[in-house]
């Protein structure tokens, strides 16, 4: 049966204008977030010194559109070494506030600086000595002069083309959380093997905290004075593509590959008399077994391996191949 594609003709005006429309949105909501970045001051570091200096958790709290970016702010701190959770301002006025205490910090979030459910917190926020930070786009606002610290996202205007629906600003809050989470993470030296501890499920949380001994391969072994068809034997059967040749005391003293084979075929018309001494490759690249499968994975990219030796005192252990990293 003959498949007919329709023919593509020249985009529609519409067509044209939509495009135009959302790259103006990119630019206009860049040359928003870079005027903010300039802006930053010392409030930016009083907020990073308060969160440091926080022994309770970090509660973000925010209504509508603010509440879905504060979800993702302390999402973003919880996985970057900040003990986080978001807390509804409306539930928290029905029961939730007992989930905040006094060595909280909390990060109020409001563009207008005057949403009445988030403003109703502060009398029990002051009540309880509870620290908070304010981001808003009012310096002016309630919100902000009650808060410790407020952290400034006031932006010229919204790229929603009537001005009205919450777009470059709730983008500015995110970056703020972000730009806040970078900071503490820089500031806690929080390091790849701390987020994989947060992210075990993951695939970069399981490269990181999977140690080489913990995939490795059981690894054929032969002495030097194998013989060609010997090696060949061992290769099939061991179905890692790969042999390490061993001394007596069993130290390994090279490795030959199925590729080695290839090449011995092709330099000696005649493989009868050869051993294992004789076609080795010596100096092989090994790791020891409590190197994480991620170092493994960056090293056998940088070498161009397909294999690599698990070793332990000069004796291998294990193989570990390239589909296991």
């Amino acid at each position: 049966m003959e498949i007919v594609t329709p023919l593509r003709g020249a985009p529609s005006p519409a067509s044209s204008e939509s495009l135009t429309l959302a790259r103006r949105v990119f630019e206009d909501q860049a040359r928003a977030l870079d005027a903010i970045g300039e802006s930053l001051n010392e409030a930016f570091l009083e907020a990073v010194e308060l969160i440091l200096s926080c022994t309770g958790k970090v509660i973000v709290c925010g209504m509508g559109k603010s509440g879905i970016i504060g979800r993702k702010i302390a999402a973003t701190l919880a996985s970057t070494g900040t003990p986080s959770f978001f807390v509804h301002p409306g539930e928290a006025y029905h029961g939730d506030l007992g989930m905040i205490g006094g060595v909280d910090l909390v990060i109020l979030i409001s563009y207008s600086g005057e949403t009445d459910e988030v403003i109703k917190l502060i009398p029990y926020l002051r009540h309880i000595e509870a620290r908070t930070i304010a981001i808003t786009g009012r310096t002016d606002s309630t919100l902000a002069r009650s808060a410790n610290v407020h952290l400034d996202v006031s932006i010229e205007r919204e790229t929603c083309p009537n001005n009205l629906a919450p777009t470059t600003s709730t983008t500015a809050t995110l970056v703020m959380g972000d730009a806040l989470a970078v900071a503490l993470m820089n500031r806690r030296a929080f390091m790849p093997v701390d987020f994989a501890r947060f992210h075990p499920g993951g695939s970069l949380g399981r490269r990181l905290l999977t140690l080489a001994r913990d995939v490795m391969h059981d690894v054929p072994c032969l002495p030097a004075e194998a013989s060609f068809d010997h090696i060949v034997n061992k290769i099939s059967q061991g179905e890692r593509g790969i042999v390490c040749i061993v001394s007596p005391r069993s130290e390994l003293l090279g490795v030959i590959t199925d590729g080695d084979l290839r090449r011995a075929i092709e330099k000696f018309s005649v493989t009868d008399a050869l051993t294992a001494r004789d076609i080795m490759g010596r100096m092989p690249v090994t790791v020891a077994g409590d190197v994480n499968l991620h170092d493994c994975e960056l090293l056998m990219r940088e070498r161009k391996l397909t294999s690599l030796i698990v070793a332990e005192s000069g004796r291998p252990l294990g193989v570990i191949k390239s589909f296991d990293a």
